[in-house]
């Protein structure tokens, strides 16, 4: 049953129930806004880690263009998240599979779609990606959108390699150790309102510092980037996008607001092409991790490219500004990959 959401009276949630795990009860969270004359077509947006849907203007953007929005709280964060549950932990990210099915089942069957687009962000972008390749064949989806998708550890690469040497030793130790990882608050400072930011979000649901890494978790994202980077076959179009550069900053300057202080975009780059065989790639200069909470112009670039790639790849896409069409954007395209194209 649907309820009014906190985003206000343009939105509506309904709570997905997932049975128990080892911490008990879970759920997810299925958020909606309906546009005036959506034509059948609707898209669903994912979050990344340490975070859950509170961007009103992608809706918007979305919307504007006759599309339903639909956004996923995943189970363990957001409006999903339980007194007795460790944020974010999963054994594997193939959990979240049941929740993206029941989404997508409702919006193609219950409300009746039947065009839909994938739009992730980060660790979002991760899971989507693995989860499209498991429906390849079955016309679940039409289009993809990932926004700084997770697909490599930002860490030298020695590390990465022991961690993924490791990964069944992490998976085995118990369900909630942590690991002595820090999360920089420079990233969080950056874009909340109360401090570096011009965004107003729950600290409790993104909390400046994140959310503690636990070796369970960790070790089912690695094992998920190695599954990625071996190869997929994603068999929709793909647009990826991502920052010119990435950064580390231990407190605030302004040049917080023109990287990716958390992820790293040559490795976005990099395994871009192992998704499927019809990959873009788009580079932002001045973008930070969460593209679309870049600072203006940085911004309404990104939502320029992403109707630029939408109407040449999603047929019937309404073009949501005008003008976007014709506004030269600065974005860099260094990643194209278009193989085996008819």
């Amino acid at each position: 049953m649907s309820e009014p959401d906190i985003l206000g009276p343009e939105y509506e949630s309904t709570i997905l129930p997932l049975g128990h795990d080892a911490e008990g009860e879970v759920v997810a969270t299925l958020v909606r806004r309906r546009a005036a004359n959506h034509g059948g077509q609707a898209v669903l947006y994912l979050h990344g880690f340490t975070d859950y849907f509170f961007q009103r203007h992608l809706a918007d953007f979305f919307v504007d263009a006759g599309f339903d929005f639909y956004a996923l709280d995943l189970r363990k964060y957001g409006r999903s998240l339980r007194p007795h549950q460790t944020p974010g932990l999963v054994s594997s990210v193939t959990e979240y599979f049941t929740e993206i099915d029941e989404a997508v089942r409702i919006i193609r069957e219950a409300d009746g779609h039947g065009r839909l687009l994938i739009n992730a962000h980060s660790t979002g972008g991760l899971i989507a990606s693995l989860w499209a390749d498991r429906v390849r064949g079955r016309g679940l989806i039409d289009a993809m959108v990932l926004n700084s998708p997770f697909l490599d550890l930002n860490v030298p690469a020695p590390i990465r390699h022991t961690t993924s040497a490791l990964t069944g030793v992490l998976a085995r130790l118990p369900l909630r150790a942590r690991l002595p990882l820090e999360y920089s608050r420079v990233y969080g400072g950056s874009l909340h309102r109360d401090h570096h930011g011009e965004w107003d979000y729950n600290l409790a649901w993104k909390p400046m510092g994140g959310f503690p890494v636990h070796a369970t978790w960790l070790a089912a994202i690695r094992r998920a980037q190695l599954r990625l980077q071996a190869g997929l076959a994603i068999d929709v179009p793909i647009l990826v996008l991502a920052a010119r550069k990435a950064m580390r900053l231990h407190r605030f300057t302004v040049q917080a607001h023109q990287a990716d202080l958390v992820l790293n975009p040559e490795h976005m780059a990099r395994w871009a092409p192992a998704l499927g065989d019809h990959v873009t790639c788009v580079r932002f200069d001045d973008g930070i991790h969460d593209l679309i909470l870049s600072p203006e112009p940085v911004r309404s670039r990104v939502f320029a490219e992403m109707d630029r790639w939408l109407s040449a790849y999603l047929a019937g896409w309404k073009v949501a500004v005008n003008e976007s069409k014709s506004r030269r954007s600065s974005a860099h395209r260094e990643c194209l990959v278009r193989q085996n194209m008819a």
